[in-house]
């Protein structure tokens, strides 16, 4: 979600706010071994990638922390950087709980895909069909082209009533499943399927549209058909501004002030399916591999899911020349191929992507928020740090 009001501190900035797909000492940074199946420790680290994952730190606007995981079949080397707290000194660590931004619409994604493999759904059901509460000129859309962004729904984060709410009370409890009425009396941007706009509201509707083909709440569907099946037991769809602990601390890092922490500034009711799960790097690589591997959904159903539109990108984008498939994306770097999803949000900027066989996972999280419209030269530094790490996984070692 794009930045588009004016910053402010004290709490939180404005900036923050809506930036969602909405003079501090750091210890050494450092590498770190991920544990049970993990390399041996910082020996068994590329000097270089931790040189580029120590530069970002280094930047007067870049994140307190970092954590990049590589897993390649049952090994796993774990990358550190700055801190995950600032105040105490702690490390990122493979078990923080962190908000995993936008990539949450790959859950939402992963849901709705498993409901068309059961035969709940169809990537060609209309809103008008299974939302015919919905405004009358939205009901052509489909279940497809919400899931590519080519549905033409306004978004709703971007309603001068929501943002007015949200700036007031950035702890407020939305009602998830009445996001959409906040932009009920807009139409359609474009026709559907003729453009492609990211847009936070197609992935409630996603939700949505699960619920209704199955009388059951959006988030018992997510431990069903995502958590249970994956052994996932720290990810959750929250509706409220706590995180687990522990958790990787999110900062709002505007110089020369110190880094605001802004963890628990806000809710996650206002994002809900589009960007409300919080999950571990451990664990956000579980669900990558299977999700953008063949390990969850059925071979039909997944030549559906990787069917891309070249030069549409993730929010923000994400690694090498982007391509948006359903809820997933392809990231073509110099070394190959990647299928994921990123995302940001208050204090947090995040990438999940795996090999296309689903044995080799990426996931690369900071602890600020950076995308095209606050920090466009930050961005470009995390793509081509992403890159690289990309590389890594890509090598036959």
């Amino acid at each position: 979600m794009p930045t588009r009001v004016r910053r402010f501190r004290t709490g939180l900035s404005a900036a923050a706010l809506t930036a969602t797909a909405l003079g501090v000492l750091l210890p050494p940074a450092q590498a770190a071994g991920a544990g049970p199946g993990a390399a041996g420790g910082p020996q068994d680290h590329d000097k270089r990638l931790q040189r580029r994952l120590e530069q970002l730190v280094a930047q007067d606007d870049g994140p307190p922390g970092a954590i990049a995981v590589l897993t390649r079949g049952d090994r796993t080397q774990v990358y550190t950087a700055g801190v995950g707290d600032v105040a105490t000194g702690r490390r990122p660590d493979l078990d923080d709980h962190m908000r995993i931004a936008s990539i949450a619409k790959a859950f939402s994604g992963a849901v709705a895909l498993r409901l068309v493999d059961e035969g709940l759904l169809s990537l060609d059901d209309t809103m008008g069909e299974r939302l015919p509460g919905r405004p009358a000129g939205w009901h052509a859309v489909t279940l497809r082209q919400l899931l590519q962004h080519t549905s033409g729904l306004p978004d709703y984060s971007a309603a001068p009533e929501f943002l007015s709410i949200l700036q007031a009370d950035p702890r407020h409890l939305f009602d998830p499943r009445a996001l959409l009425d906040f932009v009920a009396d807009e139409p359609l941007l474009f026709r559907p399927g003729t453009l492609y706009q990211y847009s936070n509201s197609d992935n409630i509707a996603v939700a949505l549209m699960a619920e209704q083909a199955t009388g059951r709440r959006y988030e018992d569907l997510l431990r069903d058909l995502v958590y249970h099946p994956l052994g996932l037991r720290r990810t959750s769809l929250p509706l409220g501004y706590r995180l687990p602990r522990p958790y990787l601390h999110g900062y709002d890092v505007t110089p020369p002030a110190e880094p605001e922490d802004v963890s628990q500034a806000l809710s996650a009711s206002g994002v809900w399916a589009s960007g409300g799960i919080v999950s571990t790097p451990r664990e956000l690589g579980t669900f990558i591999r299977a999700y953008g591997g063949p390990g969850l959904l059925s071979d039909k159903t997944r030549k559906e899911q990787l069917t891309f539109r070249p030069g549409d990108s993730s929010e923000p984008a994400g690694p090498g020349t982007n391509a948006a498939g359903l809820a997933i994306y392809r990231y073509s770097t110099r070394c190959g191929v990647l299928y994921g999803h990123t995302g940001n949000f208050p204090g947090y900027t995040q990438l999940a992507a795996t090999t296309p066989d689903g044995t080799r996972s990426l996931t690369f999280s900071i602890n600020t928020q950076v995308n095209k419209d606050n920090k466009p030269a930050l961005l470009a530094r995390l793509r081509t740090a992403q890159e690289d790490f990309a590389c890594a996984l890509l090598e036959d070692r």
